[in-house]
């Protein structure tokens, strides 16, 4: 389960990467400052589960990947769309 609640987590950003663009790099650099501070915040210890464990780490790992596969120079090629 684990290993699942992770891939989508890496998956989705990288998703919405491609899909989306980039458009704005300070997001993306906001995304990577949330992710490290949210990965430093000490947690309360009635939040020691394995439940929050995966949520705190699955947030931790998309804003981490989101933030940084916008800010990759990863030119994509663009084709017109036709009517």
């Amino acid at each position: 389960m684990a290993i699942l609640v992770y891939l989508l987590a890496f998956a989705i950003p990288v998703y919405l990467v491609y899909r989306f663009d980039s458009h704005s790099r300070l997001w993306h650099a906001l995304a990577i400052l949330a992710a490290l501070s949210l990965g430093f915040v000490p947690t309360p210890p009635e939040w020691k589960t394995k439940t929050m464990d995966m949520l705190f780490g699955s947030v931790f790992v998309f804003l981490l990947v989101w933030g940084i596969g916008g800010l990759l120079p990863v030119g994509r090629h663009h084709h017109p769309r036709h009517a």
